[in-house]
């Protein structure tokens, strides 16, 4: 990680929290959506609350995870500046990964991950998180191994979420 970190990286070497679902989560997405719509205009081409606070009902790490899809992501001065005009602040830059870029903002703490349109990552967040919303089984499955998980102290928290990728593979197994 530390080859697409932008700024210092600092080890995390804790636990992982996790809070009870927020029924405000969603409240703060729609205020971050029209953040970033103002920004962009139209250059968002889609726009979606993800990751597990957009999941009713499951504990999460109190960070809105956004996925912003733009024609192209390695057109920086396209969206970063209005984004940074907007108080998110560029973290990652990962071009072997789907050229993905994270940005970061706070106030609610946001994780607004920006991919190329057509990106076959985007369907595959999104897959996820409609079934674990659909799916009580697969839901409580998910949490029982988060909980787990984020007991242990990791060095980044990028290990924890490295660390799940066991059950996403087999929950996505049962999407359709």
């Amino acid at each position: 990680m530390s080859e697409v970190t932008i700024g210092e990286r600092k080890p995390h070497q804790a636990p992982v929290e996790l809070v009870d679902y927020d029924p405000q989560w969603p409240e703060l997405y729609q205020l971050e959506e029209a953040k970033v719509r103002e920004a962009l205009g139209d250059r968002v081409l889609r726009l979606e609350h993800a990751g597990s606070t957009s999941i009713p009902g499951i504990a999460a790490k109190p960070i809105i995870d956004i996925v912003l899809e733009v024609a192209d992501t390695t057109d920086e001065d396209a969206y970063v500046p209005p984004l940074e005009a907007a108080g998110y602040v560029l973290r990652i830059r990962e071009p072997e990964w789907f050229e993905h870029r994270l940005l970061k903002g706070e106030a609610p703490s946001v994780n607004l991950h920006v991919f190329p349109t057509g990106c076959p990552e985007v369907e595959r967040m999104l897959r996820f998180r409609d079934h674990l919303r659909a799916n009580e089984a697969d839901r409580e499955l998910y949490l029982r191994t988060k909980r787990e998980l984020a007991a242990q102290a990791w060095q980044h928290v990028q290990h924890y979420a490295d660390a799940k990728s066991e059950v996403v593979a087999e929950i996505m197994g049962r999407t359709s």
